[in-house]
């Protein structure tokens, strides 16, 4: 099992433009310093605000060691505190959501108040101080409608991202949504895996015939192209879609951890579905035309998201182990859309479950063929998987910069 410093070692000495070496998809030292360094350290997409409307709505998210109650309180803020009672460290929730007037500890009762302090706790003396004694707290904010968590201690900057993400996300109204349809599902792979598939497409068309009908292929289009040339299809798209108030031009943050781009879809194309109309017919979004593409979003480590004029797809990866990743797909429509009304739930969601079970075949196969011995670090396509390379170059230089302190890119 590798440590840190072999890590490190095979980082400094790694080949860009390439994939990593066996030991990244497969190594549980390697997978121990990915969830140290990244996933415990960084901001992770949790849930959709949506999910909780009510005061006391809680969910319970397990990222790795962690567990993390995530709550609304009774002055509509969403709060996050860990799962662990401050008595003897009983779980608090044992459901995975639900809602409570309080959150009360299973074990012996404990009471605390949806703002993490601690209301009741019997027979525990005079000298007892409740004040002292309330949930700890995890990093949170609502971003626009979508939740993160940060479990370390001191979380990293999130304001220019935060103020990108209001931006960006102004058309779409995910406060007033809901949850039409979730999917929860377990691949047999790493979980870079998981995101160098899907930050390539040069695998569609032999692997997604639904999805191809309205996503594009061309790597211009969706800002996986390294020379930076755009497809004149994406810049008519853009001038349209920016004059009726709605971002749309590439942005990636400087570290590389987020990116926005809204890309067209294909001929008339109006969302993924395969007649390429909308799904639903009361839009969660103030776009003033159904063609509004796809405004494609992603945040490092956890969540990709496609924002389309009629409703929104929330993807979120969560790391079980060197060979297991989560991954959880939402359907988010508007608030007031009836099921049998106004979408029909099959068509609606009907594209993006064979495509994730067709992506699941294919990073389990991926990484079949990565435990091989023959196996090793090939050639990444700078015509079609220039994400792949922006995505492997994050990553060795956000473990770099953990382990260090020092920007690999930086001091470069």
């Amino acid at each position: 099992m590798l440590r840190e410093p072999d890590v490190l070692s095979m980082l400094m000495r790694r080949t860009p433009g390439y994939s990593l070496a066996q030991e990244f998809y497969c190594d549980p030292g390697v997978f121990q310093v990915d969830m140290d360094q990244i996933w415990y350290r960084d901001w992770v997409f949790a849930i959709p605000s949506c999910e909780i409307p009510k005061t006391g709505d809680f969910v319970v998210y397990d990222l790795g060691v962690y567990s993390v109650v995530i709550v609304r309180g009774s002055d509509g803020k969403i709060r996050a505190f860990h799962n662990s009672c401050r008595h003897r460290g009983s779980v608090l929730c044992k459901s995975k959501k639900g809602s409570n007037p309080k959150l009360v500890c299973p074990y012996h009762q404990w009471t605390y108040e949806l703002d993490g302090s601690l209301l009741w706790a019997r027979d525990m003396g005079p000298d007892f101080d409740a004040s002292k004694h309330g949930l700890k707290p995890v990093h949170c904010e609502n971003l626009s409608g979508m939740v993160y968590i940060c479990v370390a201690d001191q979380a990293p900057p999130i304001e220019e991202f935060a103020a990108q993400t209001a931006r960006y996300l102004a058309p779409h109204d995910l406060e007033n949504s809901k949850i039409a349809y979730e999917s929860t599902i377990v691949e047999n792979g790493n979980w870079k895996l998981v995101w160098e598939n899907n930050r390539e497409c040069y695998h569609c068309a032999g692997n997604h015939p639904s999805l191809c009908r309205t996503f594009p292929e061309d790597p211009r289009a969706i800002g996986n192209d390294e020379s930076g040339e755009m497809a004149e299809l994406s810049k008519k798209h853009f001038d349209k879609c920016e004059a009726a108030g709605a971002p749309s031009a590439y942005l990636i943050s400087e570290l590389g951890d987020w990116r926005f781009v809204r890309t067209p879809l294909l001929g008339s194309g109006e969302s993924y579905t395969l007649d390429g109309k909308v799904a639903v017919t009361i839009p969660n979004s103030n776009l003033p035309f159904r063609d509004a593409g796809s405004l494609l979003k992603f945040r490092y480590p956890a969540t990709w998201n496609h924002f389309l004029s009629d409703h929104i797809l929330l993807f979120r990866i969560t790391p079980i182990s060197p060979t297991e990743t989560e991954v959880c797909t939402k359907w988010i429509v508007h608030k007031d859309a009836e099921e049998g009304r106004d979408y029909d739930l099959k068509r609606l969601t009907e594209v993006w479950i064979d495509t994730n079970d067709e992506d699941k075949e294919v990073v389990e196969n991926n990484q079949r063929g990565i435990i091989s011995p023959a196996y090793e670090p090939g050639p990444y396509s700078e015509t079609h998987e220039g994400g792949l390379i922006q995505f492997s170059d994050w990553y060795a230089d956000t473990l770099i910069r953990g382990i260090t302190g020092v920007s690999k890119i930086a001091a470069e």
